[in-house]
């Protein structure tokens, strides 16, 4: 009787630490597994959980549109057909953001003035740049270069060339004469022991090369965002403006005066403000009769407040924008309030067309 109760207590004792050990085995795995109380939830995106539409580039059509490109320049696009890409490839293409994508240019008319140029150079410039006071003026088909040059003293410096595409989407600036104190000076101002790298730091300034006599602009890393690129088939000067045309294109002006100013987003994904659009289809639509529609990327919600939006049939969205300083557009800064939604009687905003 002893030795079967021994037996009984010892397989007792066996099959309790046996679970003991399954208790704690699993109490440890889910200490592993589990995060500290409190600690929030990150999610994980995988790599493929982009759909399809997500992914496809989305097709841009522009008109007579003004893009500033920040503070210190713009950007006049007579007429493109490219596609909006983003720079990102997890991250959808933003209006609030123009680093998160490109417009990849497949055929377009694109005109910068040229004393935007010279006044985003002088903004850009390294504090100790060599090259001050910069001012562009066309010269025929060339374009003059002015500006200061400090060598031992400061000198004035006149460069005269020619612009023309290279093959790889970039301007080039070919020299054909160097005058200092309006003095010819044979070769890279060899009189005063200057060469073009004196006048430009190639190594300070992103998107410029010096090369012998030429300097090279790569536009997309240059100028600020949004970034532009495509295959550039000429280059011309166009007083008051650079003109730049990419791929094929034809450029009647005649034909293009007809069209409204606009800029259309079709296909992919892309976000503005607090809305994010799938499968996009957007038309923003200038509503006064200026020649161009300028678009301020910086403060476009408020063109869109000052706007009006309408659904179309197919789920896209038509925005009306006025340009921020035009005075004849009515303006309400104000929204629908919880009041009014109370009151059935209510008048409707008057900037709200009723038809």
């Amino acid at each position: 009787m002893t030795n079967a109760r021994t037996t009984i207590l010892t397989t007792a004792i066996a099959a309790v630490a046996v679970c003991l050990c399954i208790y704690l085995w699993h109490a440890r795995q889910r200490a592993i597994t589990l995060p500290p109380p409190g600690t929030p939830s990150v999610p994980t995106i995988a790599a493929n959980s982009l759909s399809d539409s997500d992914r496809t580039p989305t097709v841009v059509y522009a008109h007579n549109l003004i893009l500033r490109k920040g503070a210190n320049f713009r950007v006049y696009i007579r007429w493109l057909r490219g596609q909006m890409l983003r720079t990102n490839q997890q991250v959808s293409p933003s209006l609030d953001d123009p680093e998160s994508f490109l417009f990849e240019i497949q055929k377009g008319v694109i005109h910068a003035n040229i004393g935007d140029v010279a006044n985003y150079l002088n903004a850009a410039s390294p504090s100790d740049a060599p090259l001050k006071n910069i001012s562009l003026t066309p010269e025929g088909d060339q374009l003059k270069l002015h500006g200061t040059v400090h060598k031992i003293f400061s000198l004035p410096v006149e460069v005269l060339g020619s612009l023309s595409p290279t093959p790889g989407g970039s301007i080039q600036f070919h020299v054909n004469k160097i005058s200092v104190l309006k003095i010819p000076m044979k070769g890279l101002l060899g009189g005063f022991h200057l060469s073009l790298s004196d006048l430009i730091h190639s190594t300070r300034i992103p998107g410029m090369q010096v090369s012998e006599n030429d300097v090279l602009f790569d536009t997309q890393r240059l100028l600020p965002p949004p970034h532009i690129h495509g295959q550039i088939t000429s280059v011309r000067v166009h007083a008051p403006d650079l003109e730049i045309i990419y791929g094929n294109t034809p450029n009647d002006d005649a034909k293009l005066a007809q069209w409204h100013n606009f800029l259309r987003l079709i296909g992919g994904t892309v976000t503005f403000g607090k809305l994010t659009m799938h499968h996009t289809d957007l038309t923003m639509i200038d509503v006064t009769q200026a020649p161009w529609f300028d678009l301020d990327l910086v403060n476009y919600q408020a063109q869109l407040v000052h706007g009006y939006s309408r659904m179309t049939p197919q789920a896209g969205l038509e925005i009306f924008m006025p340009d921020l300083d035009d005075p004849s557009f009515k303006k309400d800064d104000g929204k629908v309030s919880l009041d009014w939604l109370k009151n059935r009687k209510s008048s409707v905003p008057s900037t709200i067309p009723i038809k």
